[in-house]
Order: structure tokens, then sequence, then C-alpha cells
């Protein structure tokens, strides 16, 4: 596709306006409506230095320009509006769709530049829940974004399965565990096990001592512990991965804490080297006061590494062993401090290199409307329990709407958990969202349905005209504003991906695809596509051919999957 914002943009430099080709490319905007324009060049800024109101510049900007493929150009009050031809548009974006079909919209640009996301990052001997949602699907969304972009990328599940807590575990286990029932059903049994031995040792420094001394013996390779410790470890993955498998998310590597503890004594090592521990209580920290940042700790007084300490271990190891562009941690924002500080070891440590490679990707949190799920289960709402809830409330809707699908189950499963991914996707990262069934699986509304119901009608049309195939045209006829909208949404595609890449916002890709969406039900509800007028019913078809097509591209990106009929 003609970049126009640069033809644009190197047409007003020529005119020597005091501004360089960049500062005029950054000010250039589009337009919310169509009678305003596809681009506008505000003329504010150079009243100052021309000396002259802003519309009389605008206006002598729009006389002085004459620009290849700009139809019109005109000045209203302060801007200079472009108006392209619209008949290159509509075959520019439309042939480029026919003819790249799934690959619309991907780059090369990250060609040889290494990416780590690490996202979901669960505990092992913990729940898979609700909470955890966030963090898996969108570090599965900035992967997909990274590898549509052309960026080698190393997705990688940093689990839980070191640490205290394995200590609280083993003890507990020792103490009141049943092998059968634990394998009968291991999460809710070792749950159990948790809290009880937690709340047990609250007033009890005897269970609080045995629960350190357990890891402890962990970290020293003990026998029965490591034995322990690795069937936990076994049985949590054989669950988790049934929720991953209905997620349809996949890792490179399951390298979590024990795996990056062998990196630990080179890391201490060199800390000790550069005199950067401080013994506080029997504790080692490192002092970050020229950080603005408290302390952080990274060897506790009875000998036992801290969270952070692995940490600086595997930022440092992923350096060396993956030449990084970024080493994305895709974690809520309570633990904004801990990167703060593992940001400023790395530095002190003179690993600046290392430092600035690590982006935390923040999220906010997600709390249910209602607490219907929890029943069952406690306080704990299991993820798998909401995937299964939103495939059976799906099924339910599409029979009441009639459908004759050949596999309604299929469907509801794709619809079901794609409508749980969009709500999570569609919203912001950084904000709370509250988890909402009514809202969620509303067919009418900026929903997953919505997108999914819209792709099955774009398919519809295609079946009933016997049409599904398109090779490349001239597209002369179509001639609304709902069509010449719905052609500037998927033209804008790959923006809104780069756009998401760049802001670590998978939300971007999201509302781009609700908007496509949005804009084809403009034209389908307005215009007639199948026509007496074979050339325009033909330009139609081939509209909502390449509109099914970069629906389909964009919830790929999302992890979604499609349905053709609903």
């Amino acid at each position: 596709m003609k970049n126009y914002k640069e033809s644009i943009a190197k047409e007003i430099e020529k005119l020597d306006i005091g501004l360089d080709y960049e500062k005029i490319y950054n000010l250039i905007e589009l337009p919310k409506t169509n009678d305003m324009g596809d681009f506008a060049f505000p003329c504010f800024s150079l009243a100052k230095t021309m000396r002259k109101n802003p519309s009389l510049i605008a206006e002598d900007i729009a006389n002085k320009l004459s620009i290849e493929g700009i139809d019109k150009i005109e000045n209203v009050n302060a801007y200079v509006n472009f108006f392209v031809d619209r008949k290159e548009v509509y075959n520019q974006v439309l042939n480029e769709i026919i003819e790249k079909k799934q690959d619309y919209g991907k780059s090369d640009m990250g060609n040889g530049i290494n990416e780590l996301v690490e996202f979901s990052s669960v505990n092992i001997a913990k729940p898979f829940h609700i909470g955890h949602i966030r963090s898996t699907v969108i570090g599965d969304v900035i992967r997909n974004i990274y590898e549509y972009l052309g960026y080698n990328v190393i997705a990688t599940n940093y689990i839980g399965d070191y640490g205290t807590q394995f200590g609280v575990m083993i003890a507990a286990y020792k103490l009141w565990g049943d092998k059968e029932k634990i394998d009968a059903d291991p999460i809710n049994e070792l749950l159990n096990l948790y809290v009880r031995y937690t709340r047990e040792s609250e007033d009890n420094e005897e269970y609080q001592e045995r629960a350190r001394q357990e890891f402890k013996n962990l970290e020293d390779g003990e026998e029965e512990a490591t034995t322990l410790w690795q069937w936990f470890k076994d049985i949590s993955l054989r669950e988790f991965d049934r929720v991953y498998s209905m997620l349809d998310i996949k890792y490179d590597n399951y390298n979590g804490e024990a795996y990056s503890s062998q990196f630990m004594p080179a890391a201490i090592e060199e800390l000790k080297e550069k005199n950067l521990l401080v013994e506080s209580d029997g504790a080692l920290m490192v002092d970050l006061s020229d950080y603005d940042l408290p302390p952080s700790m990274l060897i506790k007084s009875n000998g036992s590494s801290a969270y952070i300490t692995r940490d600086v271990a595997t930022a440092l190891h992923r350096h060396e062993t993956y030449d990084l562009d970024k080493n994305i941690y895709v974690v809520g924002s309570q633990q904004k401090l801990h990167f703060q500080q593992l940001k400023a070891i790395l530095s002190k440590m003179g690993h600046k290199d290392v430092s600035e490679e690590v982006n935390h990707v923040q999220f906010g949190m997600v709390s249910l409307k209602d607490q219907v799920l929890s029943t069952r289960r406690g306080h704990v709402v299991f993820l798998e329990d909401v995937l299964n809830k939103a495939i059976e409330k799906t099924r339910s809707i599409m029979e009441d709407r009639d459908n004759d699908l050949e596999d309604l189950d299929q469907a509801a499963k794709i619809v079901g958990i794609g409508a749980v991914k969009f709500q999570e996707l569609y919203n912001s990262r950084i904000k709370d969202y509250i988890f909402d069934w009514d809202e969620l699986l509303n067919f009418e509304g900026e929903t997953g349905p919505y997108v999914h119901y819209t792709y099955a009608r774009a398919k519809s049309v295609l079946r009933k005209a016997g049409k599904e195939e398109f090779e490349k045209m001239d597209f002369s006829e179509l001639n609304t504003e709902e069509e010449y909208s719905l052609i500037k949404s998927l033209e804008s595609f790959q923006q809104a991906i780069i756009q998401a890449m760049n802001r670590l916002e998978p939300a971007v890709v999201a509302r781009k695809v609700m908007e496509i969406a949005q804009n084809f039900n403009k034209v389908y509800n307005s215009t007639q596509i199948l026509v007496d007028d074979e050339k325009l019913k033909e330009e139609r078809l081939a509209l909502t051919y390449a509109t099914s097509i970069v629906i389909k591209n964009g919830l790929g990106i999302l992890g979604i999957k499609t349905v053709e009929q609903m």
C-alpha cells in the first residue's frame, strides 16, 4: 500500500515552512470522518514563526501543493485536508489482501531480531485460577504480534517451582499427605495441604522453621525433598497442560525458578566481587538508595536464595543465551517495584545492556461480577471451570438461535473460549476489569461472539453467491461511504499491529478487529451486496472476501480460531 502520509510530509517539507520532515510527519492527523479528508495537517504551530493567521497559512499551503494519488487538497480553517484517490485505494488495498490472504499485514521488519516473552508463570502445586488469565493471554498475543512482524520469539513459562512455598508443601505432605488422594485430584489436595499448613503455622514457630528447613533441604539436593518436589511438579504440569490445551497456547520452554537456580552461584559471586552485597541481620542485601529504591534482599539469613536472586541470574543467562533485543515479563502491576529493583541491580553490576532489555508489561486485576463458580472450590475460581462454563453457556445460546451447525460442540468451544479471550484482550491491559458473563457472551455488543458472528456472516454471503475465491481485479464501481470506511479499516490493519507492538498492548489489535467488524456490518445493513449489476456484485463480494480474511488474521493474532457458520 502506498504511504500517502509519507508523500504528503515530503511535499510539505519542500515548501520550506520551518519544520523538518519528521516534525511534519508527526503533525499529520487522521480525521474522524470521511468528509474531513483522509489526512489533515494542522497549521496552528506555524502561526508564531510565520507571523500569519493559521487559516491563511493553511490556505497558502493548500494552493501550492499537488501530490500524486491525492484527489483533492483543501483548507478548512487552520487545517489542510487531503483526499486520496479512492479508486486507487480500493485497488491497492483489496488486491493486496486478495494476493496475500493469510499473510496480509505481515512484515519482515523483525528479521534476525530475538525477543523473549515470559508469560503465565503459574505456581506448581497451586490452582491455575481466573487471575492467571491476564498474563497468559496477554503474553500469548504479544508473542503472536512479534512473530507476525517477522521477529524470532522465545515463549517461556517461568513456572514457580522453587522457593519457600515448597518447604511448606514438603513439610505438609510429610505430616498429612495421602498419595492416592493427591493422584486422584492433585491441585485441590495440594492446595488443601498448603492452606492447612499455612494456617496452623501462623502461631507455630516450630512449623515455620520446619518449612524453612525443608526448602533448605531442597536447595541442598536432599533426596526425599527432591523426589517430592519432582512429583508435585509433574502432576501439576499435567493439570496445567489441560488448560493450556483448551486455550491453544504453547511454549518453547517451561524454564522456571528451579532451572534458573543453577545460574545463581555465578551471579552471587559476581555481586560479591563487585562489593554490592551488604550484610543486614544475617541476610545479604543490595543497597539501591542511589536509585531511590528500597534495598533488595538476595540471600536470606538462613542462606537460602530469594526470588529476585533467581531473576538476576535468569536475566543474565537469557542475555548470554539468546542475544535479546527485549526480555519481556508479562507480570501484574503489583510487581512494579520488583522489576525496578531488578533493573537497578543489573545496572549496578555493570550490565546496563541487560537492564535495558528488561521490559515489565504490567496489567491490572480481574475480578468476577458474581461468585457462582467459586462455591464448589472454596475461595478459588479455577480457570478451567471458567472456560468450561463459557463453552456451556455459548452452546445454550447457539441452540436457542436455531443453529443447524454440523458440529455445535466444536463451534461452542471456539466461540466460548474466544469470548473469554476477547473480553480480556479488548480491555486496556493496565486497567482492572470485571469478568461479566452477560457482557462477554453478548452477540450484539463489542464482544468476541459479535466478531465471530460477523465473520460467519461474511462467509455466508460468499457461500450464497457461490464465490469464495477471487483473483486480482480492477475496482471501479464501489461507491458508498460505508464501503470506503471499511476499506480504510482494512488498510490500517498492519499499522495497528505495529502500534500494538510498540505499546506492548494487545487491545490495539482487538479494537482494530472490532472496528473492521462494525464497519462491515454497516456495509451489510446499508448496501445490497448481491445486486443485478455483475461488476458491482463481484467487487462487493471481493470486499466481503477481503474482510473475512483480515478478521480471521486479526483473531488469529489474538489466539482465537474462527467458525465458518453460526
